[in-house]
């Protein structure tokens, strides 16, 4: 994932310890996140690379699974990368029909055809009728979708 060189230091000790391909490996987070990787992100926000970069902050608490701090920062968001990130967590959280809201919010966001194979509203539907067999086709494409906003994110944000 190409980021801008400050934020790729920021986050670098965080995908060190949880690497990209081992995150979010689960499609409805039932389990509260580590208390490591909480310390590890409340660390990164203070970070001047993020710290007056919500979009940035609330992808970094979903990528741990901190839907609650994801969520106070997404919901702040009042453009359509906030409804993206919005959205994921909602559907993440198993609340299907708000997920399908905020992405009705989100409209034709340019990173939406960056990620392949990847429709939102079908996602969504398939994770409510799957998310409990967690199949690898969704957690992987949960991932790229991830990473694909996150730099997307990165390049609209960054100073």
């Amino acid at each position: 994932m190409e980021l801008p060189e400050a934020l790729d230091r920021a986050v670098a000790p965080l995908f060190e310890t949880l690497p990209p391909e081992d995150a979010m490996f689960r499609l409805v987070v039932t389990e509260p996140a580590s208390s490591s990787l909480v310390g590890m992100v409340e660390t990164i926000v203070r970070d001047d690379a993020i710290r007056a970069q919500p979009a940035l902050q609330s992808a970094l608490w979903l990528y741990i699974d901190d839907l609650d701090r994801s969520h106070t920062l997404s919901q702040g968001i009042e453009d359509p990368t906030g409804s993206f990130w919005h959205g994921i967590m909602h559907r993440r959280e198993g609340d299907f029909s708000n997920s399908h809201y905020w992405f009705n919010k989100v409209g034709e966001h340019p990173a939406i055809t960056q990620v392949g194979g990847y429709e939102p509203h079908r996602m969504i539907d398939e994770v409510d009728t799957l998310h409990t067999d967690n199949p690898h086709h969704l957690i992987d494409l949960q991932r790229r979708e991830w990473q694909t906003l996150f730099a997307w994110s990165a390049t609209q944000y960054s100073a």
